[in-house]
């Protein structure tokens, strides 16, 4: 099974090299493995070229952007600078973060996976942080969610999908697209990957506006997107991100913003959300 991976990295020079090792240390070798350097102002592109010199399936790319770290539309534009240096023969496309440290056994595990489902659209294990000189599980989303750090995908399914969107709430979009074409989605919880920097930890003021910004693209609606902004807004302990939020929904709204899927596609999504409010609601 021919794995590609795409590693964005802005600034990971403390990080990147420890991803390149636990990667070139897999029992399964990807065939090709391209850092897309974007606009970092430290030493990633020197560590990186270690890596290059060494390994001949790794490849550097340099891009220039904004300072800005926002989650969405900056890493997969970095993701798409990549895609375009490959060719099309991979049956598994990988995105990964530059700051994860994977098990030996990763991508043995996640092609085993895609050998027995040919359904299967996108697989991946689970992040861990460190906590108190402990490894704990990332808790950061439900366990059936596959976290945009890491992020597998049969090719068939990532075109079929329309390969990723440019946009805050990709890494959810993916999924709902993968279930509207009647994929699979699988986590193997244990698949543990140490994940370096917490989520989010990085990111510039405004975030919270985007994720706004993106329940409208998505043709949620009012009512999804109060649920979800309050939703986040206790998970993080943060009442301002509730407002921050709304009020990026009714920005894009204002500006009527272009949809990230087709009424049809919007549809399903609504529908798979209220389906999982209501069996919530039920078991409780």
């Amino acid at each position: 099974m021919k794995f590609y991976i795409i590693i964005p990295a802005h600034n990971e020079e403390e990080n990147i090299g420890l991803t390149l090792e636990s990667i070139a240390g897999q029992t399964v070798i990807p065939h090709q493995l391209i850092v897309v350097n974007d606009n970092s102002s430290d030493n990633t592109k020197m560590i990186v070229e270690t890596f290059v010199q060494k390994y001949s399936w790794i490849r550097l790319i340099n891009k220039q952007s904004t300072d800005k770290h926002l989650p969405g539309a900056k890493i997969i534009d970095a993701f798409k600078t990549g895609y375009e240096e490959l060719d099309e023969h991979f049956d598994v496309i990988c995105k990964f973060d530059a700051d994860m440290i994977f098990e030996s056994n990763y991508l043995e595990k996640i092609a085993q996976h895609f050998n027995a489902n040919p359904k299967l659209g996108m697989a991946a294990g689970f992040c861990y942080i460190k906590k108190n000189n402990a490894w704990v599980l990332e808790n950061f989303t439900q366990k059936d969610h596959i976290r945009g750090a890491l992020k597998a995908y049969k090719k068939e399914c990532f075109l079929q999908i329309g390969k990723l969107k440019s946009s805050i709430g990709w890494d959810t979009i993916d999924e709902l697209l993968a279930q509207y074409y009647q994929w699979d989605i699988l986590t193997d919880e244990t698949l543990k990957v140490k994940h370096l920097k917490p989520t989010g930890q990085n990111y510039s003021a405004g975030a919270q506006l985007l994720q706004g910004v993106a329940t409208y693209r998505m043709r949620l609606g009012l009512v999804l997107t109060l649920i979800i902004g309050f939703k986040m807004a206790i998970k993080k302990k943060t009442p301002l991100l509730f407002l921050d939020f709304i009020k990026g929904y009714f920005k894009a709204k204002k500006e009527e913003q272009t949809y990230l899927v087709d009424p049809k596609q919007g549809k399903f999504i609504r529908d798979l959300r209220w389906n999982g409010i209501l069996k919530k609601i039920k078991l409780n």
